[in-house]
Parts: C-alpha cells; structure tokens; sequence
C-alpha cells in the first residue's frame, strides 16, 4: 500500500469487509515485528449506537482484532476518551466495546481516567496521556462525518480522544484548528481505518445518519480528510486544520495525485467519482445565524444546534430578538440569553456543562412563548 492511496470496500458484512480490505492493503507488513503493541483508536464521542453515525462500527473493530489475531499479533489494546459532557464508561457500555473486549479478551483504555504529560507537538506544548507512549503501532478507526464547528471530522480530529479532558476544553480556547494540527507531531496515526457505513453529515454527535455502507484503508491523514472534505462538497481551505497539518509535514491534501481504489471494482481510470459525494446537507447554516459563539465546546455547541432545529421546524426560531451567547469567551461578560455554565452572568442563563439537548429545547421554547 502507499501513501497517496485510498482503499475501499462496499458491502454489508462490515466485520468481513474490514478483514478483506486488511489482507488486500498488507496491513502485517506495515506493522511488521509481531511483538509490537498495536492500539486501536475508535470513535466513542457518545454513548450512541453507531447506526446513528456518530461512533464507530464495533464490527468493524472486530474485524481488525481477527485480521491481527490470524496474522499473530497478540499484544492489542484498545484506547479511547469520550467528549466533555459525557463519560467514555456509558460509551463503552452503550455501544457495544465492553462487549467486544470480553468477548475478544482485548483490554480497554478509557482516556478520560488515564495519567497524561506534556509534548512538544511541532512548536506547540499539548498534553497527550500516557498510553500513547505504550503503544507501538497506531490504528485509526474514525467515523468520516461532519461536525457542528470544524464542518466535518475523520482522521486527524479524531486523535482528540487520546488527550484528557482539560486539553479537549483547551483546544476550543485556542479555536480548535491549530491544535488540532500540532497534534499529529505528538501522535503518529500509522495505519487508518474509515468507518463510512453511516455517518451524520452535520453534526458529530449524529442523528441523521446517511448510509454508505462503506470501510476504507489509507495512510496519510491528511489525504484521508482531504478526501472526506471533497465526499462532504468541501475544499481543504475550508477545513483549516487540514491545510496546517500539511504545512507542518504531516501528509499531504493533493487529491489530483491521489488513487482511490475500490475493492471489486474495475480499477482502471483511478481517481475520484462523481457518484462517490454525499448529498449536501447544510442545516447548521439553517440556525447557525441565531447564535453568536466564542470558543464553545463541542457538545454544548451540539446540543445547542440540536434544540434550535427542533425551534425551526416548529416555526419559533425567528422570533427570537437577540441572539444566543455560547462558548468559554462569555465567561464575565454580559448579555441577554445565554448557553451553559460559561454564561451565568447573562440576565437568562440556560446552565449546564454542557446543558443538554432536551433542556435547551424547552428553555428556550419557554423564553420564546413568554
């Protein structure tokens, strides 16, 4: 396999997919020494079961614990944190992985409850934990979905979930983007694995997922995000952590040197195909206008998008006459209506941390009727 390369498959049987893409792409030789510790990264932002496009296919995991355990790879462990505002032990449970480490006797690390230490990630210090020093080969298994502030997240985003939660909060300070990038020089992703089998194509915490039924394998993230801006009718430019992550030598984002190839499909004319994009859904920019946010974090910002929706469609949105504060840049400032914790000097103040969905919704319908 090499690097400017893109690997897919299409089917049903996702475990089984995932095992014939493995042996098509060679993934022993790029681990090579059998004795290496092999950690697996999935996606676990919320205690969701994947058919709402927002976690990662356990079967998919699945299928990467058989192809190592056939090619004798025995030393695997499986890390992962959940976002702010949920705990990855619910995730774990919710979505199928403690199951799946019994069942497979693979131990599981939860991100949120492990030590971690300061890197110097490519000029800037972030704090990544401590397992990542523990393993020796890395698999990324991201969801390729969108996402309420960055428009959509894969592989490099998804290394988020490998650094503890007071640096998760931090990374929305310093607006996400560049963090996001640095990372890649703390934490080398050496194989990747895309569940694309479902995903949300707005928001990351999903809902709306829109079938795919779709795994691919590659190498360089930064080619792989390049690709899922392009299936998400995006341009790198547009997705600005990608455009750093190549600047800083992480892989590039030239998808005109790129071959995309499809398992069991003619192979002759590589490159990408029209009939490969997602359908446009853009409801974000449909209530985005209603709010004015400074450096929020994810699930917040969700939750606070996910109620305004629900305003829009029953026509009570626009009756709003000031907009809605959000975010860690509200901390000691004034304003009429505000979201979370963040915005407790706010004459209304909606609190949580992150306040959810539900409550959002019916807050703000309340304000709206009075």
């Amino acid at each position: 396999m090499e690097k400017n390369q893109i690997w897919k498959i299409y089917g049903k049987d996702h475990k089984e997919m995932t095992k014939r893409l493995l042996e098509e792409t060679d993934l022993a030789s790029q681990i090579g020494d059998r004795g290496k510790c092999v950690g697996i990264k999935p996606n676990l932002v919320v205690p969701a079961p994947a058919q709402f496009g927002a976690t990662t296919h356990t079967e998919v995991v699945a299928g990467i614990i058989e192809y190592l355990r056939d090619h004798q790879f025995h030393d695997v462990i499986i890390a992962e944190g959940s976002w702010v505002g949920d705990r990855t032990s619910e995730a774990y449970e919710y979505c199928g992985y403690r199951t799946l480490c019994e069942t497979y006797q693979v131990p599981f690390v939860d991100t949120q409850k492990e030590r971690s230490h300061s890197v110097d990630c490519g000029g800037m210090t972030l704090n990544i934990t401590d397992v990542v020093d523990r393993i020796d080969f890395l698999i990324n298994v991201p969801v390729l979905k969108g996402h309420c502030q960055t428009k959509m997240t894969c592989a490099l985003k998804n290394m988020k979930g490998l650094i503890p939660n007071g640096e998760k909060s931090r990374f929305h300070r310093m607006g996400l983007h560049k963090p996001i990038a640095h990372l890649q020089k703390g934490i080398r992703q050496d194989f990747i694995v895309v569940d694309h089998i479902c995903g949300d194509l707005d928001f990351e915490e999903g809902g709306n997922p829109v079938v795919r039924n779709c795994v691919m394998a590659a190498l360089d993230p930064v080619l792989t995000d390049s690709y899922a801006c392009h299936l998400l009718h995006y341009t790198p430019d547009e997705v600005p952590y990608v455009r750093m992550a190549e600047k800083l030598g992480i892989g590039s984002a030239d998808l005109s040197r790129a071959q995309i190839i499809t398992i069991d499909r003619k192979r002759e004319g590589w490159g990408i195909g029209e009939d490969e994009e997602l359908p446009r859904s853009r409801r974000l920019l449909e209530v985005s206008y209603a709010v004015e946010e400074v450096d929020s974090c994810s699930a917040c910002y969700a939750n606070l998008v996910g109620a305004l929706i629900r305003l829009r469609e029953e026509g009570l949105l626009d009756r709003l006459d000031e907009p809605i504060g959000i975010g860690q840049g509200m901390q000691g400032r004034k304003g009429k209506l505000g979201i979370g914790r963040c915005t407790k000097d706010f004459d209304v103040c909606i609190m949580g941390c992150p306040p959810q969905e539900d409550q959002i919704y019916a807050e703000l319908k309340e304000y709206i009727l009075r």
